[in-house]
């Protein structure tokens, strides 16, 4: 902004000044709403919040008062998005799709083109419908604890938050059809930590559904910290990965039908790890490591066993200390450059428990059909200013549209944005 300022007075025409006026203005809400890491010591209820999580060690970290970034809830007006700085490799093309719906995260897109996006602290599920290449959108559910996962199917949309599940029947064609509840055919937990959900439908059309750790780091009970599948009227019910702390993104392999998803590593255990994990499902009921076991092979610090890391099944990747990673969807669309096809895309919503942040991008994955030989690159970038130790957005999850585009969620300011490519 100092720069900006002094070019601006530089410029002798008068002409000049009504622009500079318009950027400076631009600069200041970008300063604004730019976030750095959050230092401000616990309280003593916030300490002991902490510790009945298990494993909260402060003083393994360079700042012992690390503490989560608040999610912004109010409208960002698209004014104030800065757009122009997202980075994407040579011909690709960003644009904001969709703005004012704050808090908005993972996705899901139904038969006739409509989007539906879950919330996490607003308690919000948004439809968007495309109106002659005009965005619009209302609020189909509210006041709902995390609604978090969205999934469509058979011209039905499915809701859930952390306990509770809604099927909307026909909805595309009868927008104000009432929910059908499902919640106690599904019989899931009440624990609100890391019980958000993910839900996706596999090739075998079943809905499958992550249920989280309780904690950060604990002895999980037999019903946490693991990915199920059912039959989408609830029943069914059977694990198909253990041993999985907090996966918020699965998707499966174009070729294979693998079940393959982000998990997100402890916190408190040290700045530059455990990192996030990419995971690969080849078997049911495979074991992924949690708690004893962490990305490549590192044994926990504070939940210890003898041989901690026997039997569990290695990442295919590793996405970077405490970056987040989120919601992640194959590639198989015809307007990206070939050399994208069947790789993956991931959102990293960005790091809280690490003084440099790390993050706030998507990245983007090729690996064999099998897992092997995975190169994580960043795609798509400028959410975080990396001197200032601060950022603006926070990509939660991507979409692949029908044309080959992508859509990304940002959270930290309530939009999506579409990712196009031309030569």
């Amino acid at each position: 902004m100092k720069s900006f300022l002094q070019n601006c007075l530089r410029s002798t025409p008068l002409r000049a000044l009504a622009s500079c006026a318009l950027g400076l203005v631009g600069a200041y809400a970008l300063a604004q709403q730019m976030v750095g890491p959050q230092t401000k010591p616990p309280d003593a209820k916030e300490v002991e919040a902490r510790k009945s999580k298990g494993g909260y060690y402060p003083e393994r970290m360079k700042n012992p008062n690390l503490s989560g970034h608040a999610s912004k809830m109010t409208v960002t007006p698209l004014s104030e998005i800065p757009v122009d700085k997202i980075k994407v490799p040579k011909g690709f093309h960003v644009e904001v799709w969709a703005h004012g719906m704050p808090g908005v995260r993972m996705m899901a897109r139904g038969s006739q083109g409509t989007i539906w996006a879950g919330s996490r602290i607003i308690g919000r599920v948004y439809e968007i419908k495309d109106k002659g290449g005009v965005r619009q959108h209302r609020i189909l559910a509210e006041k709902l604890t995390q609604p978090n996962g969205v999934a469509f199917q058979g011209g039905n949309l499915y809701i859930m938050a952390i306990n509770r599940v809604f099927r909307y029947d026909g909805i595309e064609d009868n927008p104000n059809v009432k929910p059908v509840e499902l919640t106690a055919q599904f019989k899931l937990p009440p624990d609100v930590h890391h019980n958000w959900k993910f839900i996706a439908f596999g090739p075998d059309s079943r809905l499958y559904v992550q249920v989280g750790a309780p904690c950060n780091i604990c002895e999980p009970s037999p019903e946490h910290g693991q990915i199920r599948r059912y039959i989408a009227d609830g029943s069914g019910m059977e694990v198909v990965a253990r041993g999985v702390r907090n996966s918020v993104g699965f998707d499966f392999h174009p070729q294979t039908g693998e079940l393959w998803f982000t998990d997100n590593g402890r916190d408190w255990q040290n700045e530059n790890g455990p990192q996030d994990e990419l995971n690969r499902v080849s078997k049911m009921g495979e074991f992924f490591g949690f708690p004893y076991c962490h990305a490549n092979g590192i044994p926990d610090m504070d939940i210890k066993k003898k041989d901690p890391c026997k039997g569990v099944t290695l990442p295919v990747a590793l996405m970077g200390p405490h970056a987040a990673a989120l919601g992640m969807r194959f590639y198989t669309g015809s307007m990206f450059p070939k050399e994208y096809q069947n790789s993956i895309f991931v959102a990293r919503r960005g790091s809280w428990n690490r003084s440099e942040l790390f993050g706030f991008d998507v990245a983007n994955v090729r690996a064999g059909a099998d897992g092997k030989n995975a190169k994580v690159t960043p795609f798509m970038t400028g959410f975080r200013d990396p001197k200032e130790n601060k950022f603006w957005g926070r990509p939660v999850d991507v979409l692949q549209l029908p044309d080959g585009s992508m859509l990304v969620a940002d959270e930290q300011v309530g939009a999506i944005y579409r990712v196009s490519y031309k030569k």
